[in-house]
């Protein structure tokens, strides 16, 4: 059989779920997936809902590959599909297991359009969840909006379809009781990437930026949430001569080691005596909620510092952009061929990066600036220097934090949209 693929039992229906990377499993899918399993556990024998739940991953840019064993490890599904199994499905979804009539598509992560062609393939409605707009509407049977705006988007004949249920990442459960913070101290959340070709330049570029700030106010803890996809070796090899870029900064790792402490796994040391502390938990967002500031490369990782209303400086160096080979997409299989990588560096550096207003997904959503950018040559000084601003800056970062707040919904997402899925279920 396929991979992917997890015992399945026959049942009159089939809920199933559409995502993509680790965000959205985390923030979105879990939270819906727990709703529902409370409201069916509460209703009576004769009541209670007979249906089957399905987890279809599709492609994604920004997935890790290693959604589908976070998702099996829940033990909520009956069928879980790999994302590069996603067009076979959708060719023959018989020969992965056997599809019920009727049943309900629900949007939850990737691209809306998915969603829609898949639940079109298997003959079920759809119901669509819009954090920032609803790009089908004339196709999706039923539209959960995370705010008001959403559904201004929504063309007059088929504003009937939606319903504003509020922000599902407003649902995200942070321990209240963290109590790491030193009153003396700022916390600054350094995020230098995930995949690869990210970490080749985040790695040096960031531990370079910490050592500025350090010298300049010993007052600062740093921390770094490692990504599920690294571990600490790729941290020394990205910092060591093995990595090309390295050679264009000076700071380097001294040491690295386990730290014993409820919340940090270890401690870097660098050249220069910067502390730096790595959590393993993933995702940590109790942790990030209690930092003062974030410095983060652009990315998926953006939005879900923006549902923690956590204030971010978004930095992009620009003049490593040759590494682009490494990028997804694309770009990253034309980027293998020398001249071809030349051309588009040429062209993204002189014609995109200008004509590109914001790079962030709170600016972009937003449409105007809410969290600082710093893109092009920069230096680790000069982003050290904006991030002593801000750090200095009270006012301007509690500005920042109101203003993502007011971009996302009210809490309770996930219950409401748990309850159409529900009255859905009972229509059919």
């Amino acid at each position: 059989m396929y991979s992917g693929v997890t015992a399945m039992k026959k049942k009159s229906l089939a809920v199933v779920i559409v995502s993509n990377g680790p965000g959205e499993l985390t923030t979105w899918v879990r939270p819906v997936v727990e709703e529902l399993g409370k409201i069916n556990k509460s209703l009576c024998d004769n009541d209670k809902l007979d249906f089957i739940l399905r987890l279809i991953l599709v492609p994604c840019p920004n997935a890790t590959g290693k959604e589908y064993t976070v998702a099996n490890s829940w033990n909520k599904f009956d069928l879980i599909t790999k994302s590069n199994c996603f067009w076979k499905l959708l060719i023959n979804p018989f020969s992965f297991a056997h599809w019920p009539k009727k049943g309900i598509v629900i949007f939850l992560g990737g691209d809306q359009f998915w969603s829609i062609l898949l639940a079109k393939r298997l003959g079920y409605i759809n119901i669509t969840y819009a954090e920032w707009i609803s790009r089908w509407p004339k196709w999706t049977n039923e539209i959960a909006a995370m705010n008001v705006k959403v559904k201004e988007l929504i063309p007059k004949r088929y504003k009937h379809k939606c319903e504003v249920i509020g922000d599902l990442m407003a649902d995200i459960k942070l321990n209240n009781e963290i109590t790491f913070r030193n009153k003396e101290k700022h916390y600054i959340a350094l995020l230098p990437g995930s995949k690869k070709a990210k970490l080749s330049v985040g790695i040096p570029f960031f531990l370079e930026v910490a050592d500025q700030i350090a010298e300049k106010n010993q007052n600062i803890n740093f921390i770094i949430p490692i990504a599920p996809t690294t571990n600490k070796s790729e941290y020394l090899f990205f910092q060591s001569n093995k990595n090309p870029i390295a050679k264009y900064y000076k700071s380097k790792i001294k040491t690295i080691k386990n730290f014993k402490d409820t919340y940090f796994d270890y401690v870097i040391e660098t050249s220069k005596n910067t502390k730096i502390y790595l959590i393993k938990k993933h995702p940590c967002y109790e942790i990030l909620k209690e930092c003062d500031l974030a410095i983060t490369t652009v990315g998926a990782n953006t939005a879900e510092l923006a549902a923690i209303t956590l204030p971010m400086l978004v930095v992009l160096p620009t003049q490593h952009l040759n590494i682009m080979n490494a990028w997804d997409g694309i770009f990253g299989v034309i980027g293998k061929i020398s001249f071809i990588n030349r051309c588009l560096t040429f062209i993204i550096k002189n014609f995109y990066f200008k004509k590109k207003k914001f790079f962030s997904w709170p600016n972009i959503k937003a449409k105007r600036m809410i969290v600082p950018e710093m893109i092009g040559n920069i230096t680790p000084r000069k982003i050290a220097r904006e991030v002593l601003f801000l750090i200095k800056n009270r006012d301007h970062l509690k500005s920042i934090r109101d203003n993502l707040q007011k971009e996302r919904g009210g809490k309770g997402a996930a219950k409401k949209l748990t309850s159409i899925i529900v009255n859905s279920i009972k229509k059919l």
